[in-house]
């Protein structure tokens, strides 16, 4: 009976010493092995990285910073183009290889996946729309090569517009 009764407590006790155990503990190399995987210019990365955000949960483990104040002082929609997931992602790769202070030698690979990303939004477009939404993806990815965060003011949008314009009459022309 003893024999018997340890037996069916054995998993019991077992199932409970395993929810009490610490969390499992993420080496340097592995988070910067995920944020790495998180950060190309690529397609299976944007997939992957938006996969994370959405399930957030997921990577407790990893301590990584979801925080974003999108694209900073400029506009998320500039002229209604949606460029908030590529700011967000953007925002995750500084502030995440600034905690590791591994900012500065992954900094334009984060730009290039930041430009890729915008450049998927305007691949939705075609004509005006589209030339218009490439020079203002090409603006802010400047914005963020020179300075580091985006600090687009709406006239240079409407000077990004105006040409995108004027290059499509020429175009057609």
């Amino acid at each position: 009976m003893v024999r018997r009764s340890l037996a069916v407590l054995t998993p019991i006790v077992l199932s409970v010493l395993a929810f009490a155990l610490p969390a499992y503990a993420v080496t340097l190399e592995q988070k910067l092995a995920a944020l790495s995987g998180f950060t190309q210019p690529t397609a299976p990365s944007a997939a992957s990285w938006r996969s994370a955000w959405q399930n957030q949960a997921s990577w407790t483990d990893y301590t990584f910073d979801w925080s974003t104040d999108l694209c900073s002082s400029s506009p998320d929609q500039p002229l209604g183009f949606d460029f908030r997931m590529s700011c967000r992602r953007h925002d995750f790769g500084y502030r995440n290889y600034k905690v590791v202070n591994q900012f500065p030698a992954n900094k334009d690979r984060i730009d290039s996946a930041f430009y890729f990303d915008m450049r998927q939004v305007c691949a939705g477009y075609s004509g005006i729309s589209k030339s218009t939404c490439d020079g203002l993806a090409w603006t802010y990815y400047q914005a963020v090569r020179q300075f580091g965060d985006l600090r687009v003011t709406d006239e240079q949008i409407q000077q990004v517009r105006r040409q995108a314009e004027l290059n499509a009459q020429n175009s057609d022309a």
